[in-house]
């Protein structure tokens, strides 16, 4: 059966398929540590589960509007405004089924043929394929780690051609933890601004910051800004509700509108009884976001640690998200049992072989000198997981 030209196109997510084949592998009774999952380990709050509780029991169980309920939209209106200062009205608001669906709304609502995105390298490995899928042309602008994986201005400003629609932007980064400070992002959004760019801001970890880091959202930087910017989040991460698949997007009420169109003509609402959660979510007690929040950190630091400390590693320390991004290439060229680490799938498929431990190559993310290691699992986990890498490498000669 011939399938369309789209879907040929499409790679597979990396993320998910190196998790599956961990928890595969673990059916089987092998022991593998999996440090490929992008979602946080704890439960969901007990305050948002009995609230869907609730809904069930209530019989909140039918269609909903499509963009989301107004008592969702309402909660998500004031936990911005509490947190950040911005205010949206409703009508700017679009709950989907997830930040990813956002996402892809986005795409199919802004970007057709001819289109340019402009996507900082190393990125989440969603942006550029659903830039391919809405007809667009992902335009990579490369990130150092030595500049601590931020944009350069004077590299973005380059960029802009006539094409060029947007920006995307991931602060907290997946995959590298990297964020921005005010300043850092003034001096980027400046040159967006000129360069009459829309700016797609993915947020969805903002809530996930350390070493006493502020969180500065590029809609609170000007009303121009504002404007031009679509603020994406959900609940998936701040509140370890991955399942629930719930995420919105908040910004100008055309783009809105037609996102909702989008939806209405494939998924129509989320989840009837997901969106109850997440409006206690947003709207009730946000000390277990804080609590896990410390606890990330406290992981952080160890993993960190370990890692420089292990030869041929040099691990970059993260100011947010969940994961770690560290450079293996110093062991490219080395070799054990007949197998040659050339890149970053060598060293991830050696790991999963050698160490029975699962982490997601780097070239996934555009970064083929790294790889990605999510340290959403318990500190136990992570012990277990550096001291097999450690062991692991020290074979490689």
């Amino acid at each position: 059966m011939k399938l369309a030209a789209r879907a040929e196109r499409l790679k597979p997510s990396a993320t998910l398929a190196i998790t599956a084949k961990a928890k595969a592998l673990k059916a089987q009774g092998i022991d593998v540590v999996g440090f490929g999952a992008g979602e946080p380990d704890f439960d969901t709050p007990e305050n948002v589960k009995e609230e869907a509780i609730r809904a069930i029991k209530a019989g909140f169980t039918k269609y909903t509007a499509v963009a989301g309920i107004d008592e969702l939209k309402d909660a998500i209106v004031r936990r911005i405004e509490e947190d950040y200062g911005l205010r949206y009205e409703k009508s700017q608001i679009i709950v989907s089924c997830g930040a990813k669906h956002t996402l892809y709304n986005l795409s199919q609502a802004l970007f057709e043929e001819g289109d340019e995105v402009i996507i900082p390298s190393p990125y989440w490995v969603s942006y550029p394929e659903q830039i391919v899928l809405a007809g667009g042309t992902p335009v990579f602008i490369e990130t150092r780690e030595e500049d601590g994986f931020k944009i350069d201005p004077d590299k973005l400003k380059k960029l802009i051609t006539k094409k060029t629609r947007a920006l995307i932007l991931n602060y907290p980064s997946n995959p590298t933890g990297a964020t921005y400070n005010e300043d850092d992002l003034k001096a980027i959004v400046d040159v967006a601004m000129k360069g009459g760019l829309l700016i797609i801001s993915d947020e969805i970890y903002d809530k996930i910051i350390y070493d006493g880091l502020i969180h500065t959202p590029v809609a609170t930087l000007g009303d121009d800004v504002k404007k031009s910017t679509i603020l994406v989040n959900g609940v998936s991460k701040t509140y370890s509700m991955t399942g629930w698949r719930i995420g919105f997007a908040a910004g100008d009420k055309r783009v809105i509108d037609a996102m909702g169109n989008l939806q209405g003509q494939s998924t129509s609402n989320p989840v009837s009884i997901a969106q109850k959660a997440a409006v206690e979510a947003f709207g009730g007690t946000q000390d277990e976001v804080e609590r896990m929040r410390r606890e990330f950190e406290k992981r952080k630091n160890y993993i960190v640690d370990r890692l420089n400390k292990i030869p041929g590693l040099r691990c970059f320390n993260p100011q947010g998200a969940f994961y770690v991004f560290p450079n293996v290439s110093k062991l490219f060229g080395k070799r054990h049992a007949g197998l040659e680490i050339r890149n970053s799938v060598d060293f991830t498929q050696f790991l999963l072989e050698e160490a029975k431990v699962a982490v997601v190559p780097g070239v996934e993310f555009g970064a083929d000198n790294y790889v990605r290691i999510s340290y959403a699992t318990s500190m136990e986990e992570i012990k277990k997981g550096v001291d097999r890498i450690e062991k692991a490498v020290e074979k490689l000669k």
